[in-house]
């Protein structure tokens, strides 16, 4: 039962070739916002009849993988048609726990949020990242999902980048927010389960190699994003770009640890090579 005072909160969660579970992940959160909709870019497959019945739900089937940034934008864009203010960002693998949803919502209505862009749980992931001891802290950037975006702020600075597709996404937006002077607000008191995938650390010589296991059309976004994020906020911020297109600690984890290692280095090299060419957008087939 909605509470006296509430805010109303929409979320936008992306599909895609989604599991039993990734449906289920959906009842986590459903309850405690007042519109969700999902934007399915499964290609070939209507999965409206797997989604839970529920007057809250809007879903949208593109019967084509348009990327994660389109997607949050249709999201952002009805729920700016439809009135709302706020709205939840989710990944299709992402749970909340029990009571987070209203912390986050009761930190929105203490906060002056003219300058809060986001709001957004700690994200508990097999990373090895500490969590802060202040309660709130403004980090340098947030994985997209989990997040409580301010649509007033996300129209200001143009939403996300369509042309991203995948990866880096949310890099982007963070450093679009601070350099244009707004902030995050990440509430460490409560946490977000994100399951990152198969992720693991290796250590040689004394050396620590994140392996993450991304498949190898995403090792393709990740390289070419990455420096495009770079020609747009070096000036801004030089350390964070430089240590973003240096991915030379990545490869040499991919070489020794993981799988698929040679369609992986591939896709770095057709990366780099379409970011020289100015390509963005969806991967080319050729």
């Amino acid at each position: 039962m909605k509470k006296k005072g509430d805010i109303k909160i929409a979320g936008v969660v992306t599909l895609y070739n989604p599991t039993d579970e990734d449906i289920k992940n959906i009842s986590t959160y459903i309850d405690d916002i007042d519109r969700l909709y999902i934007i399915d870019n499964t290609e070939g497959k209507d999965n409206e009849d797997r989604i839970p019945k529920n007057k809250k739900i809007k879903y949208l089937f593109k019967n084509e993988n348009v990327g994660v940034a389109t997607a949050l934008n249709l999201g952002a864009k009805m729920a700016i048609e439809e009135g709302y203010k706020y709205l939840l960002t989710m990944d299709q693998d992402t749970t909340f726990k029990p009571g987070v949803l209203d912390k986050l919502k009761e930190v929105i209505k203490e906060q002056d949020m003219k300058n809060i862009a986001l709001v957004t749980p700690w994200h508990n992931t097999k990373l090895l990242d500490k969590k802060p001891k202040e309660e709130y802290d403004d980090p340098h950037d947030v994985m997209t999902s989990g997040n409580i975006l301010n649509l007033d702020i996300y129209q200001k600075i143009g939403g996300f980048k369509d042309w991203m597709f995948i990866d880096g996404i949310d890099i982007e937006y963070c450093l679009n927010i601070h350099k244009n002077g707004y902030k995050i607000l990440r509430v460490n008191s409560v946490e977000i389960d994100h399951n990152l995938g198969d992720i693991f650390y290796k250590k040689v010589r004394g050396r620590l190699f994140l392996c993450t296991n991304h498949a190898a059309f995403r090792r393709y976004y990740i390289m070419r994003n990455y420096h495009y994020i770079f020609d747009m906020y070096k000036d801004y911020d030089p350390g964070y770009c430089y240590s973003l297109i240096s991915q030379r600690h990545n490869m040499i984890g991919v070489i020794l640890f993981e799988k698929d290692k040679i369609n992986k280095i591939k896709n770095y090299i057709k990366g780099l090579r379409d970011y020289r060419k100015g390509i963005k957008g969806k991967m080319p087939s050729n």
